[in-house]
C-alpha cells in the first residue's frame, strides 16, 4: 500500500467513525446530557443497543451483553440476496480472507458478526446454508431477527442514508464494514471491499501497542 491508497483507507475510516459516532434525529441515539460525564461503563452501555437477536445456529443472544461487551469485533450489514451489484457476496467473500489471515484469533478475541438486512427471508437456517457456502469459520456469527430490531440497529449503528427514499432502496445500501475495541471505545470503518491485508492491518493497529504506517 503505499501513501495515497493509505490515505484513501483512512479518510474511509473517518467517515465510518463519524456516521458510527451519532445519527441524527435518531430515538436510540444515546443522550446527549450528561454523556461525557458517564462511566466508560456507563457511556458504552448507552452507546449500544441491547436488542435480541438469532444466531445462524438458532441461538438467542443480546447485541450488546453477548456480542459486543468486552470484545473486538467487525461488523456488518448484508442480504443473501444482493440487488446491489453483488456487494454483499462480493463483501462476505472479502471478509472470508480477513477471517483466515486473522487466523485462530476469530472466536478467540476477535469477532465477526454479519446482519442480515432481510430478516423475513434471511431465517437462521438460510443464514447457516450462506455461512457454509462461504466457508465462514468459528467465530463469525450471522445473525438475524425481528425487521423492526434490525432497522433499529443499523440506525444506532450509523447505517443510515439521509435521503429517506434512498435510506429504503435495497440497492442503496451502505458497503461499509465496521470494526472496534469495544472496552477501549475504539471505533472506525472502511469500505468492505478494502483489500482483505488492510482490513486486518486497520483493526490490528487499533489495539494497544499496534503499529501504523507513517504517511510521510
Amino acid at each position: 500500500m503505499d501513501r495515497r491508497d493509505f490515505l484513501k483507507g483512512a479518510a474511509a475510516a473517518a467517515a465510518g467513525i463519524a456516521a458510527l459516532a451519532a445519527v441524527p434525529d435518531s430515538p436510540d441515539a444515546p443522550k446527549k446530557h450528561g454523556y461525557a460525564d458517564m462511566s466508560s461503563a456507563e457511556r458504552r452501555r448507552n452507546r449500544f443497543l441491547n436488542l435480541p437477536l438469532t444466531t445462524h445456529e438458532g441461538r438467542e443472544v443480546r447485541f450488546y451483553d453477548d456480542l459486543l461487551r468486552g470484545k473486538t469485533v467487525l461488523l456488518n450489514f448484508f442480504y443473501t440476496i444482493c440487488t446491489a451489484e453483488a456487494i454483499c457476496p462480493l463483501g462476505t467473500a472479502n471478509l472470508v480472507e480477513v477471517q483466515g489471515l486473522l487466523g485462530p484469533r476469530v472466536g478467540k478475541d476477535i469477532f465477526f458478526y454479519s446482519i442480515t438486512l432481510d430478516p423475513e427471508n434471511d431465517t437462521p437456517g438460510a443464514l447457516k446454508s450462506y455461512a457454509k457456502v462461504f466457508g465462514a469459520k468459528p467465530g463469525w456469527e450471522f445473525l438475524t431477527g425481528e425487521k423492526e430490531t434490525i432497522d433499529r440497529l443499523r440506525r444506532n449503528l450509523g447505517y443510515v442514508n439521509l435521503d429517506p427514499v434512498k435510506d429504503k432502496d435495497p440497492s442503496q445500501h451502505s458497503g461499509m464494514v465496521r470494526y472496534g475495541i469495544e472496552p477501549l471505545e475504539r471505533w472506525a470503518a472502511c469500505p468492505i471491499l478494502t483489500r482483505p491485508l488492510w482490513i486486518a492491518r486497520y483493526l490490528t493497529w487499533m489495539e494497544p501497542g499496534g503499529k501504523r504506517p507513517t504517511t510521510a
